[in-house]
């Protein structure tokens, strides 16, 4: 008896059940990952490249690209191991509803190293995220380049540094190191808006503390070079450290929720607060009266941001100066202040660069800013001045001559010299300067005005410390009382400190739809 053809061909065929089983099984072994990796990963107090997402974004929002991905490298035995996803997962989910494009590495395979396949998926959903106006997070895990594929490991990395710079000032760009992070993956980083570290996992350098050894014969270890502590305080590079990955990858969320999409909407806003006419009493009583006694500036900002909530950027690198996102009447603004309690609030070489990055980012992405200040001028001496303390202060001059949002300044208490022109005055474009009546705005203070000034008479005075004190009040009432500036136009408003909050809202209500056309250029020339 003969089988028809047909049927023959039937029955060898596979089913579309026995299809979508097989697909169900990769997909899971895929999701999985090998049992004895992931036991490591765990070991070494950090979580999978999964199970972050699934901390990172809203339940079941994750859509994967590329999860059966591979190599095609050859040779060295790579042939031989090809896992799926080649140790990057990557897609798009939400944050709170927002839609946002992600990668996680994933140490677990080749250590999240990374090669040609690698790289090609980080510059898809790079591409994507651009395509889509949608923020774009990156989170590293990796022992860097693949020495396997050679130079196309490299050839990866340029890609991935060039589609960073396109979308510098298009979409907010977030770094989240929660394991090493070594050689050309690092300048990723260093390219985004923010970045994230977590303290004792996270790794941070371009080279490794053995070619350290090597090269220079220094004995270093990985914290010490590159740890979350360092650049947390002395290289500037995280703008945020946190203890644990919940916390970190909680914290991306919150600022996320702060950020607009892109740079042609705006961030996101929260209904009104009444901040228009509310008094903040407290105010009257935090700042003293006396220019050369400290305070914290966190507790200005405290009253005049809702829910005196903010999120503070580089808390720990250049502390003399405060950069933090925060709401006013639910609208987002960035507040740039000085910090009396740190070196008296002077501006310096990295109290600059700080501050004129995120003056930078604020403008790229319409955000309002607004500055306090308390400034005593630039910090002196042979150190700063040979570290470029011009070329780095005129950083934050360029920064805010440059931004066209809206702009408010808070002539808080000492506003001295280059400094208070810096931090946004009337003649570098503010739109509206408040002052309490305790500003003091001035060339200098009045003590070393009146030494510059009278040198010759106090030196010849009977009485030169009597004579001084006269001096000093003939100075105080003549160039720095609190109304001087206000009558020469150069500030709006003197008001009552209760009235800062009311003032600012009202400002920032005014100034909304402000629009500003700057003279047609490529680019100009920052003073790198």
């Amino acid at each position: 008896m003969s089988i028809a053809p047909e049927v023959l061909k039937e029955a060898a065929a596979p089913s579309m059940d026995r299809l979508r089983e097989e697909l169900d099984r990769t997909r899971e072994e895929v999701a999985r990952g090998n049992a004895r990796a992931v036991d490591r990963q765990h070991s070494l107090g950090k979580r999978t490249a999964r199970e972050r997402l699934a901390l990172l974004l809203d339940e079941g929002s994750f859509l994967e690209i590329e999860m059966l991905r591979r190599h095609r490298a050859q040779g060295l035995g790579m042939e031989r191991q090809r896992p799926h996803t080649d140790g990057v997962v990557a897609g798009s989910g939400t944050i709170d509803g927002r839609r946002v494009f992600v990668y996680a590495q994933d140490f677990t395979i080749f250590g999240g190293s990374l090669g040609e396949a690698h790289a090609q998926k980080i510059q898809k959903v790079m591409d994507l995220a651009l395509a889509a106006g949608s923020p774009f997070i990156g989170l590293n895990d990796s022992g860097g380049a693949r020495i396997q594929e050679g130079v196309q490991s490299l050839n990866g990395y340029g890609g991935i540094f060039q589609r960073n710079v396109q979308a510098s000032g298009v979409i907010p760009q977030i770094a989240v190191v929660l394991g090493p992070c070594a050689g050309g993956a690092a300048y990723s980083t260093a390219l985004a808006d923010f970045t994230f570290m977590v303290r004792d996992t996270a790794q941070l350098y371009l080279t490794g503390p053995d070619v350290v050894e090597a090269v220079t014969g220094e004995r270093i270890t990985h914290a010490e070079l590159g740890g979350a502590q360092v650049h947390g305080t002395r290289s500037g590079l995280a703008t945020f450290v946190h203890e644990d990955e919940e916390s970190c990858l909680a914290a991306v969320r919150d600022l996320v929720s702060m950020l607009p999409d892109n740079n042609l909407s705006r961030p996101p806003t929260l209904p009104p607060r009444g901040a228009a006419t509310e008094s903040r009493p407290r105010l009257a009583s935090i700042v003293p009266v006396e220019p050369n006694k400290p305070y914290d500036m966190r507790l200005v900002l405290a009253e005049l941001l809702d829910d005196g909530d903010f999120l503070e950027l580089h808390q720990s690198w250049a502390p003399n100066v405060i950069c933090a996102l925060g709401r006013v009447d639910g609208h987002v603004v960035g507040v740039v202040g000085n910090q009396p309690t740190v070196l008296a609030g002077v501006l310096d070489v990295t109290a600059s660069q700080k501050a004129a990055r995120f003056v930078r980012f604020c403008d790229a992405f319409s955000i309002p800013i607004v500055t306090l200040v308390d400034v005593p001028g630039f910090l002196p001496g042979k150190e700063q001045e040979h570290a470029g303390v011009i070329r780095h202060g005129a950083k934050l001059l360029y920064a805010y001559c440059e931004a066209t949002v809206p702009r408010i300044q808070v002539v808080i208490r000492k506003a001295y010299g280059g400094a208070y022109i810096v931090m946004d005055s009337r003649s570098i474009g503010t739109d509206l300067s408040f002052a309490w009546p305790t500003n003091e705005i001035a060339v200098m203070g009045a003590e070393g005005a009146v030494n510059i000034i009278h040198r010759k008479e106090l030196s010849a005075a009977a009485d030169p410390a009597a004579r001084r004190a006269e001096l000093l009040e003939q100075y105080r009432a003549e160039l720095v009382h609190p109304a001087y500036t206000a009558e020469r136009g150069l500030v709006d408003a003197v008001i009552d400190p209760v009235e800062t909050r009311s003032a600012v809202a009202r400002g920032l209500s005014m100034l909304r739809d402000k629009r500003k056309q700057t003279p047609p250029r490529k680019h100009g020339n920052l003073p790198l």
